[in-house]
């Protein structure tokens, strides 16, 4: 249940947002419901940038990890790992967001790499799926991918949509596009990769967004999940346990969304993803108590 590569988490003394992640392309964008952030997202005054007339929108500055910034997210992890208690589950997934990223804000922030990832799977998917013309050379061209097996389109999806570049970020990225896919698959037995309806592409980007996420939260403080847990099963079911509660935040944040008539499109599913993280990020950390 967790990614490729194991990790001791993000260290101290870096910025908290790493410098390839997507600078944002338009003001964070507010919670699902509209209420403001809470106070203990907010920088404080002075380390707000003044607007001006030829910089309307200037990027918030990023803050730099302390020392021990996973300590505290990770004392209820532990405890779930041992017991299985969701209320520590919660709480430590409140705390990898305020105390691990400095509140839902820089968190929201963290993942803007998902929300551009989320795009371009939209993106891909919706223009095979009206029959555009792909791009000289794409891997999602119809020729090759004739008689393809669901696996080998797959595959090509990925390729098209997040390139491997080094990174955590791309792998863990590259297996959350896998895995949406598989999870479409299993929930629309019918389904075409290749020519998905709406309702199904939304499913997609939700899952993936969701994937995505419990991606890194495992990267970032999985192992103490795996370590504490009273056996290798155990650890795998607690883990599974965090993804299912992922998920259902994550779905509950786009639930939102289309309710006030935000659906998802070609022009804002940037836009969309973002505000279903910073909703979700919100609710995580709303347990950090």
């Amino acid at each position: 249940m967790g990614t490729s590569q194991s990790s001791r988490g993000s260290p101290s003394g870096v910025p908290m947002v790493p410098p390839w992640v997507p600078a944002p392309t338009s003001p964070p964008a507010p919670p699902a419901d509209g209420d403001e952030p809470d106070a203990s997202d907010q920088n404080s005054p002075e380390d707000q940038p003044t607007p001006n007339a030829s910089n309307p929108s200037p990027a918030l500055p990023v803050p730099i990890a302390p020392e021990g910034r996973f300590r505290g997210a990770r004392l209820s992890p532990c405890k779930f790992a041992r017991a299985g208690d969701s209320d520590d589950m919660r709480r430590g997934v409140g705390r990898y967001v305020r105390t691990g990223y400095g509140g839902a804000r820089t968190a929201s922030r963290r993942f803007e790499g998902t929300a551009a990832t989320a795009g371009a799977l939209y993106g891909a998917l919706s223009a095979t799926a009206t029959g555009q013309a792909p791009a000289a050379g794409s891997p999602l061209d119809p020729v090759l991918l004739a008689g393809r097996s669901a696996r080998e389109v797959m595959d090509a999806v990925v390729e098209a949509v997040r390139s491997a570049d080094g990174t955590q970020d791309a792998e863990a990225s590259r297996a959350a596009i896998k895995d949406a896919l598989s999870e479409l698959l299993t929930r629309f037995q019918d389904a075409d990769l290749l020519i998905l309806t709406p309702e199904q592409r939304d499913f997609a980007i939700e899952r993936f967004v969701a994937i995505d996420v419990y991606r890194r939260f495992v990267l970032d403080v999985g192992n103490a999940i795996q370590e504490k847990a009273p056996s290798a099963a155990a650890g795998l079911s607690r883990l599974k346990q965090v993804k299912d509660y992922i998920k259902e935040v994550i779905a509950a944040s786009f639930r939102k969304l289309r309710d006030s008539g935000r659906a998802i499109s070609t022009g804002n599913v940037n836009q969309i993803v973002r505000a279903a993280l910073a909703d979700t990020m919100q609710v995580f950390e709303g347990y950090a108590e």
